[in-house]
Protein backbone atom coordinates (compact mmCIF):
# COMPACT_ATOMS: atom_id res chain seq x y z
CA UNK A 1 0.00 0.00 0.00
CA UNK A 2 2.73 2.48 0.99
CA UNK A 3 4.89 1.37 -1.95
CA UNK A 4 2.04 2.20 -4.34
CA UNK A 5 1.52 5.55 -2.60
CA UNK A 6 5.20 6.46 -3.02
CA UNK A 7 5.11 5.46 -6.69
CA UNK A 8 2.03 7.63 -7.20
CA UNK A 9 3.72 10.62 -5.52
CA UNK A 10 6.83 10.15 -7.69
CA UNK A 11 4.74 10.07 -10.85
CA UNK A 12 2.95 13.33 -9.96
CA UNK A 13 6.20 14.98 -8.85
CA UNK A 14 8.06 14.37 -12.10
CA UNK A 15 5.05 15.53 -14.10
CA UNK A 16 4.81 18.77 -12.09
CA UNK A 17 8.56 19.33 -12.36
CA UNK A 18 8.38 19.06 -16.15
CA UNK A 19 5.45 21.49 -16.27
CA UNK A 20 7.16 24.18 -14.17
CA UNK A 21 8.18 27.11 -16.35
CA UNK A 22 9.85 29.47 -13.87
CA UNK A 23 11.60 29.59 -10.49
CA UNK A 24 8.40 30.42 -8.63
CA UNK A 25 6.38 27.46 -9.93
CA UNK A 26 9.38 25.15 -9.53
CA UNK A 27 9.78 26.13 -5.88
CA UNK A 28 6.07 25.53 -5.33
CA UNK A 29 6.53 21.94 -6.56
CA UNK A 30 9.40 21.43 -4.12
CA UNK A 31 7.30 22.68 -1.21
CA UNK A 32 4.34 20.52 -2.27
CA UNK A 33 6.29 17.26 -2.18
CA UNK A 34 9.38 17.60 0.05
CA UNK A 35 8.62 20.74 2.03
CA UNK A 36 7.98 20.65 5.77
CA UNK A 37 4.42 19.46 5.18
CA UNK A 38 5.04 17.91 1.77
CA UNK A 39 3.43 14.67 0.60
CA UNK A 40 6.65 12.62 0.71
CA UNK A 41 7.76 14.27 3.95
CA UNK A 42 4.56 13.08 5.65
CA UNK A 43 5.39 9.48 4.74
CA UNK A 44 8.91 9.86 6.15
CA UNK A 45 7.50 11.32 9.38
CA UNK A 46 5.04 8.43 9.72
CA UNK A 47 7.77 5.74 9.60
CA UNK A 48 8.00 5.76 13.38
CA UNK A 49 4.47 4.40 13.55
CA UNK A 50 5.22 1.35 11.37
CA UNK A 51 6.48 -2.02 12.52
CA UNK A 52 10.23 -2.60 12.23
CA UNK A 53 9.79 -4.92 9.24
CA UNK A 54 7.58 -2.46 7.38
CA UNK A 55 9.91 0.41 8.29
CA UNK A 56 12.87 -1.50 6.77
CA UNK A 57 10.91 -1.91 3.55
CA UNK A 58 9.28 1.54 3.23
CA UNK A 59 12.15 3.65 4.63
CA UNK A 60 14.68 3.01 1.86
CA UNK A 61 12.01 3.56 -0.83
CA UNK A 62 10.95 6.91 0.65
CA UNK A 63 14.55 8.10 1.14
CA UNK A 64 15.47 7.04 -2.40
CA UNK A 65 12.47 9.00 -3.73
CA UNK A 66 13.56 12.07 -1.71
CA UNK A 67 17.05 11.90 -3.27
CA UNK A 68 15.56 11.58 -6.74
CA UNK A 69 13.28 14.57 -6.06
CA UNK A 70 16.18 16.76 -4.99
CA UNK A 71 18.28 15.76 -8.01
CA UNK A 72 15.36 16.44 -10.37
CA UNK A 73 14.68 19.78 -8.72
CA UNK A 74 18.30 20.94 -9.03
CA UNK A 75 18.50 19.76 -12.63
CA UNK A 76 15.29 21.61 -13.57
CA UNK A 77 16.43 24.70 -11.69
CA UNK A 78 19.68 24.75 -13.68
CA UNK A 79 17.80 24.27 -16.95
CA UNK A 80 15.48 27.17 -16.22
CA UNK A 81 18.46 29.36 -15.35
CA UNK A 82 20.07 28.64 -18.71
CA UNK A 83 16.91 29.77 -20.49
CA UNK A 84 17.22 33.37 -19.15
CA UNK A 85 18.28 35.92 -21.74
CA UNK A 86 21.05 37.57 -19.71
CA UNK A 87 21.59 40.20 -22.38
CA UNK A 88 18.01 41.31 -21.81
CA UNK A 89 18.26 40.95 -18.02
CA UNK A 90 21.52 42.85 -17.54
CA UNK A 91 21.47 45.96 -15.39
CA UNK A 92 21.94 49.31 -17.07
CA UNK A 93 23.76 51.35 -14.42
CA UNK A 94 23.11 54.57 -16.34
CA UNK A 95 19.34 54.37 -15.73
CA UNK A 96 18.24 56.60 -12.82
CA UNK A 97 17.25 54.60 -9.77
CA UNK A 98 13.69 54.43 -8.48
CA UNK A 99 13.07 56.51 -5.39
CA UNK A 100 12.07 54.39 -2.41
CA UNK A 101 8.53 54.95 -1.15
CA UNK A 102 8.75 56.20 2.44
CA UNK A 103 6.12 57.51 4.80
CA UNK A 104 5.69 61.11 5.88
CA UNK A 105 4.17 62.83 8.87
CA UNK A 106 0.70 64.34 8.66
CA UNK A 107 0.79 68.18 8.68
CA UNK A 108 -1.27 68.18 11.90
CA UNK A 109 1.39 65.99 13.53
CA UNK A 110 4.10 68.36 12.32
CA UNK A 111 2.31 71.34 13.90
CA UNK A 112 1.74 69.41 17.13
CA UNK A 113 5.44 68.64 17.36
CA UNK A 114 6.43 72.24 16.64
CA UNK A 115 3.98 73.66 19.22
CA UNK A 116 5.13 71.23 21.91
CA UNK A 117 8.79 71.89 21.12
CA UNK A 118 8.43 75.69 21.43
CA UNK A 119 6.42 75.61 24.65
CA UNK A 120 8.63 72.96 26.22
CA UNK A 121 11.58 75.26 25.60
CA UNK A 122 9.71 77.94 27.60
CA UNK A 123 9.19 75.60 30.57
CA UNK A 124 5.62 74.49 29.91
CA UNK A 125 4.38 71.03 30.86
CA UNK A 126 2.24 69.03 28.42
CA UNK A 127 -1.08 67.79 29.90
CA UNK A 128 -3.67 65.45 28.42
CA UNK A 129 -7.23 64.37 29.14
CA UNK A 130 -9.96 62.03 27.84
CA UNK A 131 -11.80 62.74 24.60
CA UNK A 132 -15.02 61.29 26.06
CA UNK A 133 -15.93 63.76 28.80
CA UNK A 134 -18.62 64.23 31.42
CA UNK A 135 -20.99 67.17 31.32
CA UNK A 136 -19.38 68.40 34.56
CA UNK A 137 -15.86 68.79 33.16
CA UNK A 138 -16.86 69.88 29.66
CA UNK A 139 -19.44 72.48 30.68
CA UNK A 140 -20.49 72.94 34.33
CA UNK A 141 -17.04 73.23 35.94
CA UNK A 142 -16.11 75.76 33.23
CA UNK A 143 -18.95 78.07 34.27
CA UNK A 144 -21.26 77.30 31.33
CA UNK A 145 -24.87 78.14 32.29
CA UNK A 146 -27.32 75.23 31.96
CA UNK A 147 -29.12 77.07 29.15
CA UNK A 148 -25.94 77.89 27.23
CA UNK A 149 -26.32 77.24 23.46
CA UNK A 150 -23.13 75.13 23.37
CA UNK A 151 -24.96 72.41 25.32
CA UNK A 152 -27.51 71.99 22.53
CA UNK A 153 -27.40 69.05 20.14
CA UNK A 154 -26.53 71.54 17.39
CA UNK A 155 -23.07 72.04 18.88
CA UNK A 156 -22.35 68.91 20.90
CA UNK A 157 -22.15 65.16 20.28
CA UNK A 158 -23.92 63.65 23.30
CA UNK A 159 -23.21 60.00 24.09
CA UNK A 160 -25.86 57.68 25.50
CA UNK A 161 -24.96 56.50 28.99
CA UNK A 162 -26.85 54.84 31.86
CA UNK A 163 -24.78 56.59 34.55
CA UNK A 164 -23.91 60.21 33.79
CA UNK A 165 -24.18 62.62 30.87
CA UNK A 166 -21.23 62.08 28.51
CA UNK A 167 -20.08 64.13 25.53
CA UNK A 168 -17.34 64.02 22.95
CA UNK A 169 -15.41 66.99 24.31
CA UNK A 170 -16.07 70.22 22.45
CA UNK A 171 -12.76 71.80 23.55
CA UNK A 172 -9.60 70.90 25.47
CA UNK A 173 -10.55 73.18 28.40
CA UNK A 174 -11.86 70.29 30.59
CA UNK A 175 -8.23 69.35 31.14
CA UNK A 176 -7.77 72.65 33.00
CA UNK A 177 -10.02 71.57 35.86
CA UNK A 178 -8.76 67.98 35.82
CA UNK A 179 -5.19 69.24 36.12
CA UNK A 180 -5.95 71.81 38.83
CA UNK A 181 -7.73 69.21 40.96
CA UNK A 182 -4.39 67.42 41.39
CA UNK A 183 -1.88 70.28 41.32
CA UNK A 184 -1.37 73.53 43.16
CA UNK A 185 -0.06 76.80 41.64
CA UNK A 186 2.21 78.04 40.30
CA UNK A 187 2.28 76.08 37.05
CA UNK A 188 2.12 76.54 33.29
CA UNK A 189 0.79 73.86 30.98
CA UNK A 190 -0.27 73.34 27.39
CA UNK A 191 -3.09 71.00 26.40
CA UNK A 192 -3.04 69.71 22.81
CA UNK A 193 -5.78 67.32 21.67
CA UNK A 194 -8.63 66.35 19.43
CA UNK A 195 -12.10 67.88 19.88
CA UNK A 196 -15.50 67.39 18.26
CA UNK A 197 -18.24 69.80 17.14
CA UNK A 198 -21.67 68.84 15.85
CA UNK A 199 -21.71 71.10 12.82
CA UNK A 200 -21.76 70.96 9.04
CA UNK A 201 -18.41 70.86 7.27
CA UNK A 202 -17.16 73.29 4.66
CA UNK A 203 -13.82 74.77 3.65
CA UNK A 204 -13.46 76.48 7.06
CA UNK A 205 -15.33 74.13 9.42
CA UNK A 206 -14.95 70.49 10.48
CA UNK A 207 -16.76 68.21 12.94
CA UNK A 208 -13.46 66.69 14.11
CA UNK A 209 -10.55 69.01 14.69
CA UNK A 210 -7.46 69.53 16.79
CA UNK A 211 -7.07 72.21 19.40
CA UNK A 212 -4.34 73.60 21.59
CA UNK A 213 -4.57 75.73 24.69
CA UNK A 214 -2.30 77.07 27.40
CA UNK A 215 -2.99 77.65 31.08
CA UNK A 216 -0.76 79.70 33.37
CA UNK A 217 -1.72 80.09 37.04
CA UNK A 218 0.10 81.88 39.86
CA UNK A 219 -0.30 84.71 42.34
CA UNK A 220 0.62 87.66 40.10
CA UNK A 221 -0.23 86.52 36.55
CA UNK A 222 -1.73 89.20 34.30
CA UNK A 223 -2.65 89.94 30.68
CA UNK A 224 0.81 91.34 30.02
CA UNK A 225 2.28 87.89 30.66
CA UNK A 226 -0.14 86.41 28.15
CA UNK A 227 0.78 88.92 25.42
CA UNK A 228 4.49 88.33 25.94
CA UNK A 229 4.22 84.51 25.82
CA UNK A 230 1.88 84.63 22.80
CA UNK A 231 4.22 86.95 20.94
CA UNK A 232 7.22 84.72 21.68
CA UNK A 233 5.37 81.60 20.54
CA UNK A 234 4.00 82.94 17.24
CA UNK A 235 7.29 84.61 16.36
CA UNK A 236 9.08 81.28 16.88
CA UNK A 237 6.41 79.26 15.04
CA UNK A 238 6.32 81.48 11.94
CA UNK A 239 10.04 82.30 12.18
CA UNK A 240 9.43 86.04 11.94
CA UNK A 241 8.47 88.95 14.19
CA UNK A 242 4.74 88.75 14.98
CA UNK A 243 2.63 91.32 16.86
CA UNK A 244 -0.42 90.57 19.05
CA UNK A 245 -3.73 92.47 19.19
CA UNK A 246 -6.55 91.90 21.70
CA UNK A 247 -10.27 92.55 21.18
CA UNK A 248 -12.99 92.31 23.87
CA UNK A 249 -15.07 89.13 23.79
CA UNK A 250 -16.95 86.69 26.05
CA UNK A 251 -16.21 83.15 27.23
CA UNK A 252 -17.87 81.58 30.30
CA UNK A 253 -14.56 80.35 31.72
CA UNK A 254 -12.61 83.63 31.48
CA UNK A 255 -13.19 87.15 32.80
CA UNK A 256 -12.20 89.44 31.19
CA UNK A 257 -12.24 87.63 27.85
CA UNK A 258 -10.83 88.64 24.51
CA UNK A 259 -10.19 87.46 21.00
CA UNK A 260 -6.60 87.81 19.92
CA UNK A 261 -5.17 88.44 16.46
CA UNK A 262 -1.64 88.29 15.09
CA UNK A 263 -0.12 90.51 12.45
CA UNK A 264 -0.55 88.98 8.99
CA UNK A 265 2.24 86.49 8.33
CA UNK A 266 2.01 87.13 4.57
CA UNK A 267 2.30 90.92 4.43
CA UNK A 268 3.68 91.50 7.96
CA UNK A 269 0.73 93.72 8.80
CA UNK A 270 0.92 95.90 5.69
CA UNK A 271 -2.49 94.69 4.40
CA UNK A 272 -2.99 92.16 1.62
CA UNK A 273 -5.72 89.84 0.23
CA UNK A 274 -4.72 87.09 2.67
CA UNK A 275 -5.78 89.23 5.64
CA UNK A 276 -8.61 90.92 3.70
CA UNK A 277 -6.60 94.15 3.77
CA UNK A 278 -6.87 94.33 7.57
CA UNK A 279 -3.25 93.61 8.41
CA UNK A 280 -4.37 91.14 11.10
CA UNK A 281 -5.34 87.46 11.23
CA UNK A 282 -7.83 86.14 13.79
CA UNK A 283 -6.30 83.26 15.74
CA UNK A 284 -8.26 82.33 18.88
CA UNK A 285 -9.72 83.23 22.22
CA UNK A 286 -8.15 84.02 25.58
CA UNK A 287 -8.75 85.66 28.93
CA UNK A 288 -8.10 85.65 32.65
CA UNK A 289 -9.41 82.48 34.29
CA UNK A 290 -12.84 83.02 35.84
CA UNK A 291 -12.72 82.56 39.62
CA UNK A 292 -15.71 80.19 39.38
CA UNK A 293 -13.44 77.77 37.47
CA UNK A 294 -10.86 77.94 40.27
CA UNK A 295 -13.58 77.20 42.82
CA UNK A 296 -14.82 74.21 40.75
CA UNK A 297 -11.25 72.85 40.79
CA UNK A 298 -11.07 73.19 44.59
CA UNK A 299 -9.07 76.44 44.87
CA UNK A 300 -10.08 79.25 47.27
CA UNK A 301 -11.84 82.14 45.54
CA UNK A 302 -9.67 85.16 44.67
CA UNK A 303 -6.44 83.57 45.97
CA UNK A 304 -4.91 82.79 42.56
CA UNK A 305 -5.12 84.25 39.10
CA UNK A 306 -4.12 83.08 35.68
CA UNK A 307 -4.82 83.19 32.01
CA UNK A 308 -5.96 80.62 29.44
CA UNK A 309 -5.86 80.81 25.67
CA UNK A 310 -6.44 78.46 22.78
CA UNK A 311 -6.70 78.09 19.04
CA UNK A 312 -7.17 75.46 16.34
CA UNK A 313 -4.18 73.42 15.19
CA UNK A 314 -5.72 73.20 11.72
CA UNK A 315 -5.82 77.00 11.58
CA UNK A 316 -2.09 77.16 12.26
CA UNK A 317 -1.34 74.41 9.71
CA UNK A 318 -3.40 76.18 7.04
CA UNK A 319 -1.49 79.41 7.63
CA UNK A 320 1.95 77.79 7.77
CA UNK A 321 1.53 75.47 4.77
CA UNK A 322 -0.86 77.64 2.70
CA UNK A 323 -3.75 75.11 2.75
CA UNK A 324 -7.08 76.51 1.59
CA UNK A 325 -9.56 73.84 2.77
CA UNK A 326 -9.73 72.38 6.28
CA UNK A 327 -11.38 69.20 4.98
CA UNK A 328 -8.08 68.02 3.51
CA UNK A 329 -6.80 67.12 7.00
CA UNK A 330 -9.41 64.40 7.61
CA UNK A 331 -9.64 63.26 3.99
CA UNK A 332 -7.00 60.51 4.18
CA UNK A 333 -5.82 61.56 0.72
CA UNK A 334 -2.23 60.33 0.32
CA UNK A 335 -1.48 62.81 -2.45
CA UNK A 336 -2.17 65.57 0.07
CA UNK A 337 -0.31 64.01 3.01
CA UNK A 338 2.79 63.03 1.03
CA UNK A 339 3.51 66.68 0.21
CA UNK A 340 4.79 67.24 3.75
Amino acid sequence: MQRQKIDGIKSKFFRDIADSQDEKSLYAVKVKYIGRSGQLTKILKSLKDFSSEKRKMIGPLANQARREFKEAYEKRQKALGEQIDWEEERIDVTIPGKKAEIGSLHPITLVYQEVEKIFSSMGFEIAEGPELETDWYNFTSLNFPFDHPARDMQDTFWVKSTKEKLVLRTHTSPVQVRYMEKRKPPFQIIVPGRVFRNEATDAAHEHTLNQFEALVVGDDVNVGHFKYIAKQFFSAFFEKEVDIRLRPSYFPFTEPSFEFDISCTVCNGKKCPSCKNAGWLEIGGAGMVNQNVFVAAGYPRNKHQGFAWGFGIERLAMMKYKIDDIRWFESGNLRFICQF
